[in-house]
């Protein structure tokens, strides 16, 4: 929901506070502890020298710590990623992956769709987000492409990808057999774990998803603006008219697929809806894997998801990623293509009515638009919902000027530095 019934009042105060119900913080148990251990063990990578921590740091809000576009793994440490490396921070309440009716509202998986193409889309406003619930979405999973459910799956996956951690199960069961956690490990998961290596994987796996959720650094909702939803800090006049235009249907219309407001029951807002789109962006030609011009990314279509290929229908679709510490990041977008929220917002506004202001031009002064999803698939990109429903000699729907308030509200959103 969009913030129209109470708008910032004129000086930047909120004048209708909300009591945020933030999560539980208690002591690590000797599980979650087992797991930060685990996060942080370099030896369980193929290379002997990569960590979760090396890619999600504390610091950057477990988000990448550098300004790489994407990450570099491998046995070697050379192996470029296909994708940014995401935030592990706000997952906590993410649901698993399923396609259903657009629900901004609910955390909960929707009802199971029924299979065929989807119907036609709906425009999705940052004030009415019910005028899009008959449509069917892909929606939650972890991942750009949400491919696996829970923080458990999720741990999985960096750890035995060969362009990232390079691990095999041989190398992390002989890790586990030494390390100095694995003590505590055995003792959580009774004596079958010391018998059955999978298990003993498993509740390895399983401990660093209980760090995760356990540890308040992960999900501390300690920003400037969560201050302000509950009446304690105020907007500067530029964050405010960077509010009001995030929640503007005519105008940013972030709030559509960014939800600002509280939940019902005073749950903090976690700035995503979880759902998939297809918006189009440029082909980064920076990434090693694309100078094969045959390779395209597409997302919930694959190359790291099989068990949607050849559903046409969702192909070049990613995730909407939460944008809490946007403003602390250095690539954006599932291939890293834009280095600034500047080029992100300057892309939302000229992509439909001046392109060639993002996309590459070809010798005959063509404009490659969409030069990252092959033609048959372009149908899915989103051209209805504001600002993408522009077109060419179309005024844009934010200035300079505009753009620049919103990227001072987006700095709100940045939490407090980690304990």
């Amino acid at each position: 929901m969009g913030a129209g019934a109470c708008l910032p009042a004129s000086d930047g105060g909120n004048p209708c506070p909300v009591r945020l119900q933030r999560p539980l913080s208690a002591p690590l148990s000797a599980m979650a502890l087992a797991g930060r251990a685990i996060f942080h063990d370099q030896a369980l990578s193929g290379s002997g020298r990569l960590s979760c921590a090396s890619c999600h740091d504390r610091a950057a809000h477990y988000g990448p710590p550098g300004q790489d576009m994407v990450a570099r793994g491998g046995h070697d440490l050379t192996r470029q990623g296909l994708r940014a490396v995401p935030t592990l921070t706000y997952l906590e309440r993410r649901p698993g992956f399923s396609i259903g009716p657009d629900d901004a509202e609910s955390e909960g998986p929707p009802p199971a769709a029924a299979a065929g193409p989807p119907a036609p889309h709906a425009a999705k406003s940052a004030q009415n987000v019910a005028a899009s619930a008959t449509n069917l979405v892909p929606q939650g999973g972890l991942f750009w492409d949400g491919r696996a459910d829970t923080l458990q799956q999720q741990a999985s996956g960096p750890l035995f990808d060969p362009q990232e951690m390079a691990s095999s199960r041989a190398i992390v069961l002989s890790r586990l057999a030494h390390a100095p956690y694995t003590r505590v490990l055995l003792q959580l998961a009774g004596p079958a774990a010391a018998q059955s290596p999978d298990l003993l994987l498993a509740e390895a796996l399983f401990a660093v998803s209980r760090y995760q959720i356990e540890d308040p650094a992960f999900h501390p909702y300690s920003s400037r603006f969560d201050a302000w939803l509950e009446g304690r800090a105020r907007l500067t006049p530029a964050e405010r008219r960077g509010y009001l235009l995030f929640n503007d249907p005519a105008k940013g219309n972030c709030a559509a697929c960014h939800p600002d407001r509280p939940g019902p029951d005073g749950a903090p807002p976690l700035l995503t809806d979880h759902q998939f789109e297809a918006l189009g962006a440029p082909r980064n030609r920076a990434l090693a894997v694309n100078r094969d011009a045959a390779f395209h990314d597409l997302g919930l279509c694959g190359p790291q998801r099989p068990d949607m290929t050849g559903q046409a229908m969702w192909c070049g679709m990613f995730t909407t990623p939460t944008l809490r510490n946007t403003a602390t990041r250095h690539a954006f977008f599932h291939n890293g293509v834009f280095r600034t929220l500047d080029q992100v917002l300057a892309f939302y506004t000229f992509r439909d009515i001046a392109p060639q202001r993002v996309y590459p031009v070809d010798a005959k002064g063509h404009v490659l638009k969409y030069d990252d999803l092959p033609q048959p698939y372009q149908s899915n990109i989103d051209t209805t919902d504001a600002p993408f429903d522009r077109h060419p000699g179309d005024a844009p729907a934010l200035t300079d000027r505009e753009r620049q308030d919103i990227v001072a509200f987006l700095g709100t959103l940045t939490d407090r530095p980690a304990r």
